[in-house]
């Protein structure tokens, strides 16, 4: 990368998407690394990883079963805040001042409420909303910075100022993905990189085929593509939107 002049945002996608897991398994390993370093520590550390290998093993190590499992119990973490997220997003729809864009704003949140899955237009239609205050990353209230720290698989344990700072750097490396993805084409796609990459944006995939995870993505590009830099809070609270009802509308027996 270093030797070839390219910037993250350069690479092929399955390149980001390897490096983007890589930064994030060594900020898992370092803890591990560090208490096993007094004598005899690492025996310890052993015997954790292999009581404990969602909290103890990098992902690379486990197995096929372990990874449906590990990923259903940290999509639950972040589902729980979903519903504030949403509830978030009305409250903050109450100070737009525009009040056609504040009645779209509030019928969409409603609607996902309801357990209506949102279609890509209405999104778009209230995407400026999201340039300035309330909505932008930068404006978002501390209760709203937690909430999608929590989204995002980030600690919400930091001052408000850095949880922003934080959010904003992991929306951008999930846009950065979405134009590589769009550059490479969904059909190059294995069905456990489609089922990841929708993982990576919100959804719980991992008991969906690839023609449901391919429809996900197909709409989320969509929208991607059409946003700018400075509308990324809008794919920030689509993570939610977009995922909250999808698995409700698709036929029972395909779930």
């Amino acid at each position: 990368m270093a030797n070839k002049g390219l910037k993250y945002n350069q690479l092929p996608y399955r390149e980001m998407e390897k490096l983007r897991q890589f930064r994030r398994d060594v900020i898992k390993v370092i803890p591990v690394v560090l208490l096993a370093i007094p004598p005899f520590a690492n025996y310890i550390v052993f015997i954790l990883m292999y009581f404990f290998p969602r909290q103890f093993l990098i992902s690379h190590f486990w197995t096929h079963d372990q990874h449906q499992e590990f990923k259903e119990i940290y999509h639950s973490f972040r589902a729980q805040v979903y519903p504030d997220a949403v509830s978030g997003l009305i409250k903050a729809a109450s100070k737009v001042k525009d009040r056609q864009l504040k009645k779209q704003l509030l019928t969409l949140g409603n609607k996902v409420q309801d357990g209506i899955h949102p279609e890509i237009f209405q999104l778009h239609i209230v995407a400026k909303l999201f340039l300035g205050h309330p909505l932008a990353i930068r404006h978002i209230d501390s209760r709203q910075a937690e909430i999608f720290s929590r989204v995002m698989f980030l600690t919400p344990h930091m001052p408000s100022f850095i949880l922003r700072h934080r959010i904003w750097s992991h929306i951008m490396e999930i846009r950065h993905l979405d134009q590589a993805l769009n550059s490479l084409g969904l059909h190059e796609l294995s069905e456990d990189e489609l089922r990841n990459a929708c993982y990576v944006r919100g959804l719980n995939s991992v008991h969906l085929n690839a023609a449901q995870c391919k429809d996900w993505l197909i709409k989320w590009v969509q929208l991607s593509k059409k946003l700018k830099d400075s509308e990324a809070s809008l794919l920030l609270h689509s993570m939610v939107l977009l995922s909250t009802n999808y698995l409700k509308k698709l036929p029972e027996k395909s779930k």
